[in-house]
């Protein structure tokens, strides 16, 4: 699949931003007055600055809105609902803490449930994708996941459920590389049963149906050298969550170091969603000859 920056911004930036949002909801921390300004301004300028970049992939951003009619069969539609209901939510928790109005934290709780179940959405509009084998697995639910409770820790502050997360996060990065490079071979795809012709033989692209690349393709197809792949890897394992499960241990914890363990978690997880996209191989590509 092609990796689009606007949806690389989108399902890290979002993922992120969710995540503290969630903990903030939850209470952990309550920062109050400036401090409790910054905290939920950052959240808030992180998930609606990702959703608002995912617009951008789309033929026409002005109609994005339409998108939220379809909640009854489309996990796109899902998540817009979710994302719009959890930062309504969660608003006056905000204006509470920044404030100091005393709301009781059970309105942030469910805003939290809220944050989560809305990365669970967006997770769940690639892992349904079944003409995607590599996405079409528990690993998507579980990567997506691990970065919104990692990232999100980090930024709250919050040193044990970031260890956890950052755990986490590595068994799902690992598992999400070795079955995704299986996936394709295990799901039975070849470019007799993409054309259709698999019942009389075995199939072969003799000559490209286009002159010239179509929509389908350049959306669809892409290549990354293999030579690339290893260390695009080591960056988004090491730089996601080995490097930072290992800083909360090593260095002494204070606002600016948690800031730089999230700088280096997030290079790592734009690492990982470019990958994601990249390596991700679509079945209309068996039909084209492209493997």
């Amino acid at each position: 699949m092609h990796p689009a920056p606007s949806v690389i911004l989108f399902t890290t930036f979002s993922g992120m931003g969710l995540g503290l949002l969630a903990f903030l909801g939850a209470g952990f921390p309550t920062p109050q007055g400036l401090t409790a300004f910054l905290h939920w301004g950052l959240a808030y300028g992180l998930t609606v600055g990702g959703l608002l970049a995912s617009t951008f992939h789309l033929g026409h951003p002005e109609r994005a809105w339409r998108a939220f009619s379809q909640w009854r069969s489309s996990w796109l539609s899902r998540e817009g609902v979710a994302a719009v209901a959890t930062l309504l939510i969660l608003a006056p928790m905000a204006l509470s803490d920044i404030f100091g109005l005393g709301l009781p934290r059970v309105i942030g709780w469910l805003g939290a449930l809220g944050a989560f179940a809305t990365v669970g959405t967006t997770s769940m509009i690639y892992a349904q994708l079944k003409t995607v084998p590599r996405w079409n697995n528990w690993t998507v639910p579980a990567l997506f996941l691990s970065y919104a409770l990692t990232g999100g820790a980090l930024l709250a502050g919050q040193s044990t459920p970031a260890l956890a997360g950052a755990l986490a996060l590595a068994f799902a990065v690992i598992f999400h590389f070795q079955k995704g490079d299986l996936a394709l071979h295990m799901a039975g795809e070849t470019t007799g049963t993409a054309t259709g012709l698999d019942r009389i033989g075995a199939v072969k692209v003799f000559e490209q149906p286009h002159t010239q690349p179509n929509y389908l393709m350049r959306e669809m197809i892409f290549h990354v050298a293999r030579k690339h792949v290893p260390v695009l890897r080591l960056i988004a394992l090491g730089g996601s969550s080995i490097l930072p499960w290992m800083a909360l241990f090593l260095v002494p914890l204070s606002p600016l170091t948690f800031a730089v363990i999230a700088v280096i978690h997030l290079t790592g997880a734009i690492a990982q969603r470019w990958l994601f996209f990249a390596e991700a191989e679509h079945v209309v590509g068996l039909y084209y000859g492209e493997r």
